[in-house]
């Protein structure tokens, strides 16, 4: 019985296809370039040859993609999109229109001519099996779990920060990492970017979605060394974003959430100490350019350990907090993938057993 998770990020999507009949070490894994830096490449080669661009497919994440639209734009190229495809950009297609772009209907976009294609999508289960059988593996997942990163439909004039963080704030006072997550037909209309991925695995196969960050702290969980703390703070510091929590007796006491790029190591320790602390100020990281900050419960005592994960967590090299690397399973890189299979367990009983005879027990 196999499970596909894939957790897609702003750099990488990292893939573990998980096997029943397999020790955690011998199932196959792989690290490759994310979607949206796939997409940037095929932008940024039409940009090279001056060729007009015509973007279709599904809503996937923006960032690399939605900086090499910009610069084609710049160089004075046209920009054709069909409107799922347009809405990695902004929800408000008036906002994309303004951009540059000329959104077209599918009947439009089909008759264009002279354009360099380009299809967008947050999963590509056609390539992801094409190289996995290239190994000689057979690829015949009985369910697929996937993890993105949804800012969420926020409506016109409602900062994306403050949507996403409010939505945060609702799901973490259930004190349950896999309320992030979704079987394939409850997703929320919110979420239109979750919603455009599932569409990419076929109908009938059981599928799981869920937020990024949740999933690797989840999956960081899995560590040995982690599971041995009950009062800790876990952060996972990803390429685009990062996302802390202090967890005492597995429940929540507080969060944070920032974007990577603006934290610097003395501004990360900073929040993290007053993470720990619970006198964070939500108001302090939205106005530093962050999403928010939640504490949930006072905080009697000071956490003495920090669990970190994610590509970026090289940022706390040497700190004065002395970090520890969550390697669940040995492998940093899939925590969000055991995070993800922790999540098909609580959401689709019947794979919990095979599951969890790899994993143990939760």
């Amino acid at each position: 019985m196999q499970i596909l998770c894939v957790d897609v990020g702003t750099g990488t999507q990292d893939i573990l296809l998980f096997d029943g009949e397999r020790e955690i070490e011998n199932c196959v894994q792989l690290i490759v370039p994310s979607p949206t830096q796939i997409v940037a490449g095929k932008i940024r080669n039409a940009t090279a040859v001056r060729r007009d661009l015509l973007l279709t497919g599904r809503t996937m994440g923006g960032g690399p993609c939605a900086w090499a639209t910009e610069e084609h734009l710049r160089r004075g190229c046209k920009v054709y999109a069909t409107v799922d495809a347009a809405l990695t950009f902004d929800d408000e297609l008036a906002k994309v229109e303004r951009m540059g772009v000329r959104i077209v209907a599918d009947g439009e976009a089909s008759r264009l001519s002279d354009v360099e294609r380009v299809v967008m999508g947050d999963l590509d289960l056609e390539a992801i099996g094409a190289a996995i059988e290239r190994f000689g593996v057979t690829f015949a997942p009985a369910a697929v779990a996937v993890a993105v990163f949804d800012h969420g439909n926020a409506p016109p004039g409602v900062s994306d920060r403050v949507f996403r963080f409010e939505y945060i704030a609702e799901i973490v006072i259930q004190n349950d990492f896999t309320a992030f997550a979704y079987r394939g037909e409850a997703i929320p209309e919110r979420l239109t970017r979750m919603r455009a991925a599932v569409t990419g695995v076929p109908a009938g196969l059981p599928v799981l979605i869920m937020d990024t960050a949740p999933a690797a702290v989840l999956g960081a969980l899995e560590d040995s060394l982690t599971q041995q703390e009950e009062h800790c703070l876990i952060a996972n510091l990803g390429n685009f974003h990062t996302l802390a929590f202090h967890l005492n007796g597995g429940q929540i006491q507080g969060l944070f959430e920032h974007h990577t790029g603006e934290l610097s190591v003395a501004k990360l320790e900073r929040y993290l100490g007053q993470l720990a602390a619970g006198t964070i100020s939500n108001a302090e990281v939205f106005a530093d350019m962050g999403h928010g900050a939640l504490v949930v419960r006072p905080t009697e005592v000071l956490p003495r350990f920090l669990a970190v994960t994610g590509p970026r967590r090289g940022l706390l090299n040497g700190s004065a907090l002395d970090p520890y690397g969550a390697v669940p399973h040995g492998d940093m890189m899939l925590a969000g993938c055991f995070g993800l299979l922790r999540a098909v367990a609580r959401k689709y009983p019947e794979y919990r057993e095979a599951i969890e005879e790899r994993l143990r027990p939760a």
